[in-house]
């Protein structure tokens, strides 16, 4: 699944940590995300969603393989 939360985090300024503090989980929880090598659980998604004042799906775009 592809995403887009490392270029709405710089969009804001935010580092990794602030963006971590923000949704409650770890900033390794936000590295591995916007690597792809983690899928967050729908709520946090949401959390980012109501975070960034956005959909879910402007946030993350699936791929079919």
């Amino acid at each position: 699944m592809k995403n887009r939360l490392k270029v709405l985090r710089a969009e804001r300024d935010w580092t990794q940590q602030t963006l971590a503090d923000e949704l409650g989980v770890s900033r390794q929880t936000i590295n591995a995300i916007e690597k792809g090598k983690y899928d967050p659980a729908l709520d946090t998604a949401f959390r980012m969603a109501r975070l960034f004042d956005c959909r879910i799906e402007d946030i993350f775009e699936y791929e079919s393989s």
